[in-house]
């Protein structure tokens, strides 16, 4: 399983990154290779610009979501970023078209995601999921920095396989609601299911540091810049992940 992601997702494999690399196009003189101009390149800042416009994007689809929640919004959000996410996963060079596309599907599912989750509990949930969606991004950029953990070859292999074993179990989960089972202890509010969604954000969180990792690598191999909207939408999909897993451990707090 590590080794069929690892051939296709720059995330995952340095190496695929570096060979994706505008390496490729490098021009030659009598003196030997010639660099390819910066604007060619991928950068961290421009990764970061793109990562803010598509969530000005993802936020537009939400609040229009969020004023008209319904059950088209919520499905054709959640299917359209599903195709878009796998897309641009196995196809990178198609991320300047595939990400935005994948924030405004986002956008849809999580501001009905979100009405739900505030009409059913309470409105200060989706409050507390975002700043505690915003605290663990701002946590894990300083255990980055700092070198805490280190992002190696085999933490990104243990952090894939972990999240694979995750959506996995969703979605047998997501079958099994149509065929009268379920996955013990997945959804309930005892402390077994507290401390699966506690897993399961801790998870999550990790892949933060993958996400931060590429920012940097796609900017030392000058990788593509196509590379920018790969990274701001890898980051995105992580970002969505973490604040809907927060939504779920609130409300099963919050449940009597």
């Amino acid at each position: 399983m590590a080794n069929f992601f690892e051939s296709k997702n720059p995330v995952l494999n340095e190496d695929k990154l570096r060979k994706s690399s505008i390496d490729k196009g490098i021009a030659m003189d009598q003196s030997g290779p010639i660099t390819m101009r910066n604007e060619e390149a991928m950068t961290v800042n421009g990764a970061v610009n793109k990562t803010f416009l598509l969530f000005g994007l993802m936020m537009i689809t939400t609040t229009f979501s969020w004023m008209m929640p319904s059950n088209f919004l919520l499905i054709v959000g959640a299917v359209g970023g599903l195709i878009l996410a796998l897309t641009g996963a196995f196809k990178p060079q198609w991320s300047a078209t595939v990400a935005p596309g994948y924030a405004l599907f986002e956008g849809l599912f999580l501001g009905t995601i979100s009405y739900m989750y505030a009409n059913a509990f309470y409105p200060g949930i989706v409050i507390q999921a975002i700043g505690l969606t915003m605290g663990t991004l701002v946590m894990m950029l300083l255990i980055y920095k700092s070198g805490l953990i280190k992002v190696t070859g085999k933490f990104k292999t243990g952090v894939l396989m972990a999240t694979g074993a995750i959506m996995l179990m969703y979605v047998v989960s997501f079958i099994g609601s149509f065929l009268g089972f379920n996955i013990p202890y997945l959804h309930d509010n005892g402390p077994i299911g507290i401390g699966i969604s506690v897993v399961i954000i801790g998870v999550a969180a990790l892949n933060l540091l993958i996400d931060f990792d590429l920012f940097e690598k796609g900017e030392q191999h000058q990788a593509p810049k196509y590379m920018e909207w790969f990274a701001g939408m890898a980051l995105l999909i992580t970002l969505v992940w973490l604040y809907i897993e927060f939504l779920r451990l609130l409300s099963k707090l919050n449940r009597d």
